[in-house]
């Protein structure tokens, strides 16, 4: 079960969201206090990393 409000709802992340990963991973707004925006490549690195993570440790 994962935490909802009215406002919320979380779940695990998965392969379809890539699209909207990217809106936000790439914008420099956004990723203004990281090391700045990722490309598409980092993007899907940022997402399989999460995946494995889910399936090796239970949590992305």
């Amino acid at each position: 079960m994962y935490p909802e409000t009215e406002r919320l709802y979380m779940r695990k992340l998965a392969p379809s969201d890539h699209d909207a990963l990217c809106a936000i991973l790439q914008d420099e707004a956004t990723m203004y206090a990281y090391a700045g925006a990722f490309c598409d490549a980092e993007v899907k690195e940022w997402l399989d990393r999460q995946l494995a993570r889910y399936r090796k440790c239970g949590f992305g």
